[in-house]
């Protein structure tokens, strides 16, 4: 496993230097529009490097047999994560409408989930929900990435908490998918909050959101205690639906471009994009680690463990607000 989140790192971390030339040929450039963080053009795509290092890291994992146990699902989280990475980086160079953007993440949800409950032998009535949870989870991943370092510590902490998830539950694929994942997002830091800075891109927020749905899916399908695969992405999902809804009552169309997710509100009242990055991984830490503990503590540890958890989403959601308050109070 080790060998294979080192392969993963190293080739996420040096390709890079072979995909930029390809996105300047591309021009494949961020320009900034109301959603926006940033206020300069910026090259973007750079998720195709970090999709290499997923694909090396597999492939490592496979020639090494580092993926034992169930082999099937390792293969079908890294298809599902893939293939949404080149869907995303269509998306980057020609762009594709609503309609067949959100068509095609569902599709790659039947697909994947099928084939996961074909070869795991459960109930067909999961389909929708596998379906629901991969397209829904691609989107929040891609809604979320918005400011520097937001998606590679995202990345990062999902992937270490996996792993941890599947070693404490005997699932070896979960594992090294995890490590993986961790790997591969962690290289990519270096490179988004460098000087030469680069963002994702399309490729790369959706290569994140379909590993991560993919894992989430399989596990829960294999039978993974729910604490350990839900807890860690309280936070995105939370900042996510809790936006959506916000803007559903304001009565604002909810996939038109907007800045009204409580991530980049941080920004607004005076966070960096390093700030915000620690304070929405650290908070998504704290909650995948009281998923952890929660998971086969005694009933009264497990509902402390638990309490920890929503508190840190009540913190989370409320610290905008909590942060404006506090400014403008003395000068009242």
């Amino acid at each position: 496993m080790l060998l294979t989140a080192a392969v993963t790192f190293i080739v996420a971390l040096l390709a890079p230097w072979a995909v930029k030339p390809l996105l300047v040929r591309l021009g494949v450039i961020d320009v900034p529009t109301a959603r926006s963080s940033h206020s300069e053009l910026t090259l973007r795509g750079m998720g195709l490097a970090t999709g290499l290092g997923v694909l090396a890291g597999l492939v490592t994992g496979v020639l090494t047999q580092a993926v034992h146990g169930n082999r099937f699902l390792a293969l079908a989280v890294a298809a599902c994560a893939l293939a949404a990475a080149a869907l995303g980086w269509i998306e980057d160079i020609r762009g594709l409408s609503i309609r067949v953007r959100a068509g095609s993440q569902l599709l790659l949800g039947v697909v994947v989930t099928a084939a996961m409950i074909t070869n795991l032998h459960v109930a067909w009535w999961w389909l929708p929900l596998g379906v629901l949870a991969i397209s829904g989870y691609i989107n929040a991943a891609n809604f979320m990435d918005g400011v520097n370092g937001i998606s590679g510590i995202h990345g990062l902490v999902v992937g270490v908490l996996y792993a941890t998830g599947g070693a404490l539950a005997g699932q070896p694929w979960l594992t090294v998918a995890g490590a993986v994942l961790a790997a591969a997002f962690a290289a990519f830091l270096p490179w988004n909050l460098g000087r030469g800075k680069v963002f994702l891109g399309d490729v790369g927020s959706y290569l994140l959101g379909g590993g991560i749905a993919g894992m989430a899916v399989a596990g829960f399908l294999a039978g993974i205690s729910i604490e350990y695969l839900l807890s860690p992405l309280m936070i995105y999902l939370a900042d996510t639906g809790y936006t959506l809804v916000r803007r559903y009552r304001q009565g604002k169309r909810w996939y038109e471009s907007h800045r009204e997710h409580v991530y980049q509100r941080l920004t607004d009242v005076g966070f960096s994009h390093v700030g915000v990055s620690l304070v929405v991984g650290g908070c998504s830490a704290v909650t995948g680690v009281c998923g952890i503990l929660s998971a086969g503590a005694p009933l009264g540890g497990a509902l402390i463990a638990q309490g920890l958890a929503v508190l840190t989403l009540v913190l989370y959601l409320a610290l905008p607000s909590l942060v404006q308050r506090r400014r403008i109070r003395p000068a009242a």
